[in-house]
Formats: C-alpha cells, sequence, structure tokens
C-alpha cells in the first residue's frame, strides 16, 4: 500500500509540474503576444519609436489596408474615397473611421480617433510633421514614381516591419515569401518570352505610355516584362502619346489602365471603347493580347500583396496565360 501511495504521489506531483510549466508558458506566450518594449522603426523620413503594441490603428493608404489584412490586424481608421472591391468591408464598417482622402487625409479626424500609429506612404509625406505630433507615424518607403527592381524587396520589407511592430513576424514571413514565388514563377515565364509590351494610361480618351523608369518599372525590371517603347517615360502618370505612337511601337501585348475608372467611380473601358483603325494595326489588337487590367489594383495600389497578385494575373493574361 505504501509503495503504491508513493506511485501516486509522484505522478501528482509530476502532473503539477506540467501544470505550472505549462500556464507559466502559456501566460508568457500571452504576454510577448500583447506587451512589446519600445520598437524604433527607421524610414525615409526619420525614426519612428512605438512605445508599445498599437491597438488603433490609423492607416492612410490603401496599400497599408491590405498589409494589415494580410496580418491578421483590425485597422481603425482609413480614407474611403477609393477603395477597391476586395478591401469594401472595411468601407462599409461603421466603427472604421472615415479620415478622408488618400492623397488628403483630414487631419482633424486623425486626431479625433485617437491612434496610437499612423501609417503612410509618399502620397502623405507631406503631412509627417503634423501626423508625428497626433501619434508615432511610420512611412512606407515605397517609390510610386520610379518602382524598380527592388520594388518586390521593398514590400516584403514592410512586411516584415509590420510584423515586427506587431509580433507577426512568422505570418510576415510566409506572406514575404508567397509573393516572392509568385514574382519568380511569373519572371520564369516573361524571361522565355520573346514578346514586347507597352504599358498605357487611358486617362479621359487620351493616352500616356508607361515604361521602364516610370511607377510600373517594376513590371519590366522586377518581373521581366520586355518594353516595346523606344522612348524612356518616367514619373507617376507616364508621357503622353498618340495612336501614331502606339502604332509605330507595334507592341505584341497592350496593357491598358483606365485611370478615369477610378477617379469617377464608373466601370472600366473596354476594346470598343478605344478603338481605332491605328489600333487595330498593332501585333497585340490582332492577336487578342489587349488586356484590360484591374484598374484599383494598378493605379490605387500597386504595392501590396493582393494588388502585386492580382497585376501579376493581368501581366499573364498578356501572354495568353490564365
Amino acid at each position: 500500500m505504501i509503495r503504491i501511495h508513493r506511485h501516486a504521489m509522484v505522478a501528482a506531483m509530476a502532473l503539477l509540474i506540467q501544470s505550472c510549466n505549462g500556464t507559466a508558458a502559456s501566460k508568457g506566450q500571452d504576454a510577448a503576444a500583447t506587451d512589446a518594449g519600445p520598437i524604433s522603426v527607421k524610414h525615409g523620413l526619420g525614426t519612428t519609436i512605438i512605445p508599445h503594441r498599437p491597438t488603433r490603428v490609423a492607416a492612410l493608404d490603401m496599400n497599408e489596408i491590405d498589409m494589415l489584412d494580410q496580418l491578421g490586424i483590425p485597422v481603425s481608421g482609413m480614407p474611403k474615397d477609393f477603395v477597391p472591391p476586395f478591401l469594401a468591408g472595411h468601407a462599409d464598417d461603421a466603427k472604421v473611421e472615415d479620415l478622408g482622402s488618400i492623397v488628403q487625409p483630414n487631419l482633424e479626424r486623425v486626431h479625433a480617433m485617437r491612434p496610437d500609429l499612423i501609417l503612410i506612404t509618399p502620397l502623405q509625406a507631406n503631412h509627417y510633421p503634423e501626423l508625428s505630433q497626433i501619434a508615432p507615424t511610420v512611412q512606407f518607403d515605397v517609390n510610386f514614381k520610379h518602382s524598380g527592381a527592388d520594388h518586390i524587396r521593398v514590400v516584403q520589407d514592410h512586411l516584415a516591419t509590420l510584423g515586427r511592430i506587431f509580433g507577426k513576424e512568422d505570418l510576415a514571413r510566409q506572406k514575404s515569401a508567397e509573393l516572392g514565388a509568385a514574382a519568380a514563377k511569373l519572371r520564369a515565364i516573361t524571361e522565355k518570352r520573346p514578346e514586347r509590351a507597352l504599358i498605357l494610361m487611358h486617362n479621359q480618351g487620351a493616352f500616356a505610355s508607361l515604361g521602364v523608369n516610370s511607377r510600373y518599372g517594376f513590371i519590366f525590371q522586377a518581373l521581366g516584362v520586355k518594353s516595346a517603347s523606344p522612348a524612356v517615360e518616367a514619373g507617376l502618370h507616364g508621357q503622353p502619346v498618340s495612336s501614331e505612337f502606339i502604332r509605330a511601337a507595334d507592341p505584341d501585348i497592350l496593357y491598358i489602365i483606365d485611370r478615369t475608372a477610378v477617379m469617377e467611380h464608373r466601370s472600366a473601358i473596354n476594346a470598343d471603347s478605344v478603338d481605332n483603325p491605328l489600333l487595330r494595326q498593332t501585333k497585340a489588337w490582332k492577336n487578342g493580347h489587349v488586356v484590360f487590367v484591374d484598374p484599383q489594383a494598378w493605379y490605387v495600389m500597386a504595392a501590396s500583396p493582393t494588388s502585386l497578385k492580382t497585376m501579376m494575373a493581368d501581366v499573364l493574361r498578356g501572354y495568353g496565360k490564365p
């Protein structure tokens, strides 16, 4: 009987120790998930110190909203002027404060919502001093005027930064790896193909070409698409071009972004909308390789996991790939 009693005591003690250890580990994990000491983030506008893990986030760009979604982070305030369909749930949520427009956020509303972190891009950089007085403010250092070979890496780096801020490092690495794999898969196709492409922005009946040194430079430099343009179009809105220019370039693929559809909140154009004798003479038109891309992903965003994957799918359609 004594031997049995001793065995029972030993087993009970083992269970108690295991339970205590488990409870301590659980508490440690919970503390790690909810408590973070000051985090320092360097970006193009300076160094931001975030004193604790944020719980009320104001995100002033749709790319930031998507990244927060990817990491399962709720957003407390955002601009609601140009919201893509896949983020419409936030715009429709009355609990998410409307902070005005992407280019001109309403600073009074930002202040009133009492955020403990504000996320911006260069589109809101001129408001950085005022925003920094409201709450710690971090800029996503994406180059909207001249994206290049490092564009995907810049997006991945920002995912990693947000992962560090919110204690979601593993998930950030997973999302980053998925994005990198998608880009590598696309490049493996484009590098072997001879087709040359033009990226055109359609606005109120006129075209602008965006080439290797433009906001869509990464399409050529990072994703391997070959350019059909004899000129170097730079900047945010490209170089105005005529139908004669497009005919002379004679691209194998045409990617057309309908800016007017975004700005006027209407349906995007189609082939019938831009049909003319000169465009019909291009190889792209003759072979059915004119792609009317997702204007929200391309024009409003172009620097987040979801928008980039949408853009990659559009690029693939130009090569006859579903």
